[in-house]
């Protein structure tokens, strides 16, 4: 709370002692008047330690996930690839976007978890919501909008389950402009860390990062894919954690170099060179490299059975935000985020049908050596 005045933190204390304190009773006890009082409750308001009337207050470790929210559909091969023709495959319909997928896997983990993202006012829409509710996800500050169908991905997949070709309708993330989230601004503030993707405009990006500066959670980005890791600003300053693989991080920095893992780790470098507090560059089975604190680290990749890629940067990206909510440095936890990113890959789901604090547990032994 270093980011309190004196006479803010004495008024979030008696709130916290009794949250239906009224104005004029907090400003007698103080000594304040109560038009004093009423200012400094806007502020705590603004800065994240009250969500509102009844000084209701925020959990203490909570997690905001903003972005995509798509129907996802795989389809894999049932033989090798043959393109201009027909192909037989199996296909199975899902729940993604980059940004849902880290919200049900932070609350699968048991992270206290909000979503934002906008849908359409259609079934998928609807299977979107129910789906995350479900999971126990707050989607109370979501938007619904006749102007455009909720978002899609279809994936083509090879006899591998490796990715071929991957089509998208996201123009609905479009209409998810920063007017949206000043008229939400306490929910966003109360947050511990704010996560979204670069489905968003860069328009939002850019206010996301903006806002940043003057609350008390932290931001973590991920740029989603080369062409959208582009609405990124070019000085990354504000934001905390950047998460991208060394394609997305070479086009943000006009590098070429990607063929081995000491590649990664100065693109995190030069990440960190300009603005980001930390980055974490991906190189698939060729392991990650973590800029932190106390300089650039890398680590091999979990040894897999892969089944299906799909999702498994979303569950590094969520495993890495758990842990660093439980106290873990940015290197302790993406290695734990990168474990869980190759368990996902072992399940046909995009997000892994069996997690949960215990299961992330029982399967640490896998990172030894």
């Amino acid at each position: 709370m270093d980011d309190l005045a004196p006479q803010e933190a004495a008024v979030l204390s008696i709130i916290k002692d009794n949250p239906f304190a009224g104005q004029q009773e907090i400003a007698a006890q103080l000594g304040l008047a109560r038009s004093t009082v009423a200012a400094h409750i806007v502020q705590l308001m603004q800065k994240g330690y009250i969500l509102g009337r009844g000084y209701v207050m925020p959990a203490e470790t909570r997690a905001v996930c903003i972005g995509g929210a798509v129907l996802d559909r795989k389809y894999r091969a049932k033989a090798d690839l043959v393109f201009e023709t027909s192909n037989p495959v199996d296909g199975i319909r899902s729940m993604g976007g980059v940004a849902r997928n880290v919200a049900e896997n932070l609350a699968l983990l048991g992270t206290t978890t909000s979503f934002i993202s906008i849908v359409g006012d259609d079934e998928g829409g609807r299977a979107l919501l129910k789906h995350m509710r479900d999971r126990g996800i707050d989607v109370s500050q979501m938007v619904t909008t006749t102007e455009r169908p909720t978002a899609e991905y279809a994936a083509i997949l090879d006899l591998k389950g490796d990715l071929v070709l991957g089509i998208a309708d996201m123009g609905i993330f479009d209409l998810l402009l920063p007017p949206h989230f000043e008229r939400i601004w306490p929910h966003l503030a109360a947050a511990s860390w704010v996560f979204c993707d670069c489905n968003l405009p860069d328009e939002t990006i850019a206010a996301l990062i903006a806002k940043r500066q003057g609350a008390r959670f932290r931001l973590a980005i991920d740029a989603v894919s080369t062409p959208k890791a582009a609405r990124l600003p070019k000085d990354l300053s504000g934001i905390d954690l950047l998460f991208m693989n060394i394609d997305e991080a070479n086009a943000v920095l006009h590098r070429k170099a990607h063929q081995t893992i000491e590649d990664a780790r100065e693109a995190a470098l030069a990440l960190q060179a300009a603005g980001a507090r930390e980055a974490v560059v991906t190189m698939g089975a060729r392991g990650i490299a973590v800029a932190g604190t106390e300089g650039a680290r890398t680590f091999p990749a979990v040894r897999a059975r892969p089944v299906d890629i799909t999702g498994a940067g979303d569950a590094m990206i969520a495993g890495t935000l758990h842990r660093i909510l439980h106290g873990e440095d940015i290197y302790t936890a993406a290695r734990t985020g990168a474990l869980l990113g190759t368990l996902t890959t072992e399940t046909p789901a995009s997000v892994h049908t069996e997690l949960s604090e215990r299961f992330l547990e029982a399967n640490m032994h896998r990172l030894a050596g």
